[in-house]
């Protein structure tokens, strides 16, 4: 593999550029927080990236210790990267980029690609503070463009993943892509989203409960 560029700087913030600092690697992380993903779904929901960029990116990921590529038991047989520990710390990276970003995101321009998921990070944030008051949980949403789960105050595995949970969730929420905008954007908080009404809150779980309270 090629040496990797570097700013020859001895900053531990010029170190971490040295190796998230290039276009698409953190949005790799961002899809990689939802655990094991094939190449070809990477590349399915990093629209704009190049296959060229998108393979480079991940060697270049691969060697710095952020990803790792591993092939999947019979009947599955495919090769699939996943985070290793020290890149599942990038997550508190991504939220803290995600909040300073919030007043960049503005309205929805027609050139903007979008899917469910990426909605999951900014939600996760909100739910954070309410899932620690009662331990945790999962949390299916549902979207117009689709489906997602959270895994609030998760530990060491995926913090979200597409589609319906895999277990009976702790809480479902539907709500519409304004709302959720509104929650990335900063607008509201979540919990202030099920108190004006805009996010239908089920389930019987801790967080579910915890989530309608805030309509009493």
């Amino acid at each position: 593999m090629s040496r990797r560029r570097s700013y020859d700087q001895y900053c531990s913030a010029a170190r971490a550029l040295d190796a998230v600092g290039d276009r698409w690697t953190l949005l790799i992380v961002r899809e990689l927080l939802a655990g094991p993903r094939r190449y070809t779904d990477l590349h399915a929901d990093l629209p704009g990236v190049s296959t060229d960029v998108l393979a480079s990116r991940l060697k270049d990921m691969e060697r710095d210790g952020i990803c790792v590529r591993r092939r999947l038991p019979p009947p599955g047989a495919a090769y699939v990267y996943e985070l290793t520990p020290r890149g599942r710390q990038l997550l508190p990276v991504l939220q803290a980029l995600g909040e300073w970003g919030q007043a960049e995101l503005g309205e929805r321009r027609p050139t903007d690609a979008v899917r469910a998921h990426w909605f999951a990070l900014p939600l996760l944030r909100s739910l954070e503070g309410v899932g620690g008051d009662v331990g945790g949980g999962t949390v299916e949403v549902r979207l117009e463009e689709g489906e997602f789960h959270l895994f609030v105050a998760g530990g060491e595995g995926p913090v979200y993943g597409d589609g319906p949970a895999p277990v009976e969730p702790d809480a479902r929420l539907t709500l519409d892509a304004a709302a959720c905008a509104g929650v990335a954007q900063g607008e509201s908080t979540l919990l202030d989203a099920v108190r004006a009404g805009r996010v239908a809150v089920e389930g019987e779980g801790p967080l579910a409960k915890a989530l309608r309270e805030a309509l009493s």
